[in-house]
């Protein structure tokens, strides 16, 4: 089974309503573990690095702006298939086409201002993860439930 790092970020939204702890709830039951985690406001060149595939897009200044708005998590998460499971576990971004039991699916309110953030590759996670975070900010440890990995 790949073991990969994911990107993950719970977006201002989500901090004001106070579901920080459920987002996260939901990635630990599936044995992700989070190898990095910090509370910050994102800065226009992070917003604008984060989103630069974007760029040119008439929604663009508006996600720069929403996500400037506020306080944001930001993670690390690591486990087999990280990636896919945690895509699995926020469900699509649109919330009416999500899934019933995902994240957006039960939270989420709208498409242009959705909750949370994953990466959607291992390119744009190592990508993305280096934005926010150095290496020497990422921790290494086992849990419990890793026996063999």
């Amino acid at each position: 089974m790949e073991y990969e790092r994911e990107f993950v970020m719970i977006k201002p939204n989500s901090v004001r309503r106070g579901i920080i702890g459920e987002i996260i709830t939901r990635l630990e039951k599936r044995e992700l573990k989070i190898t990095a985690l910090k509370l910050k406001n994102i800065t226009e060149n992070e917003a604008e690095e984060l989103y630069k595939e974007h760029e040119g897009k008439a929604f663009y200044e508006e996600l720069i702006d929403f996500i400037k708005s506020g306080p944001v998590i930001l993670m690390i998460v690591e486990g087999p298939r990280a990636i896919d499971m945690v895509r699995h576990i926020i469900g699509v971004a649109d919330p009416l086409k999500s899934s019933p039991g995902s994240i957006r699916g039960e939270y989420g309110l709208t498409v242009g201002k959705n909750i949370v953030h994953a990466s959607d590759s291992p390119v744009s996670a190592e990508r993305e993860l280096k934005i926010f975070f150095n290496e020497e900010e990422i921790i290494e440890y086992k849990l419990n439930t890793q026996k063999d990995l």
